[in-house]
């Protein structure tokens, strides 16, 4: 089985459990919600790159290359990156449907002085 194959399978399951969080409990602001995964991507797409160019080159880690698609970010290959965007996704769709159920705010009626 190629990181590949693994990748899609693992990113299809995580996909299903967002689809499912995004069915069962909207966010409310959904738009921040999207924005605060994209710069949360981002951020831990570089720290990927960076770290994982280290441990390869410092010789901690090692693929076979029959495995790769071939393409890489630095040394890192195209695969590791799959990784991250599954915590970006699953991690809050996670806690929107393992959470509290949101409740409609009560609104107080204020009390008429006079």
């Amino acid at each position: 089985m190629t990181y590949t194959v693994l990748n899609l399978v693992m990113l299809a399951v995580v996909l299903l459990v967002a689809a499912s969080a995004l069915l069962l409990r909207r966010p409310a602001r959904l738009g921040t919600a999207l924005a605060s995964a994209g710069v949360t991507a981002a951020a831990l797409f570089v720290l990927t790159a960076l770290f994982d160019s280290l441990m390869i080159a410092g010789g901690l880690m090692e693929y076979s290359g029959q495995h790769l698609l071939g393409w890489s970010i630095g040394l890192a290959p195209i695969e590791d990156f799959a990784y991250p965007l599954a915590a970006v996704i699953l991690l809050p769709s996670l806690w929107a449907l393992l959470g509290p159920a949101r409740r409609p705010a009560i609104v107080k009626e204020s009390a008429d002085v006079g």
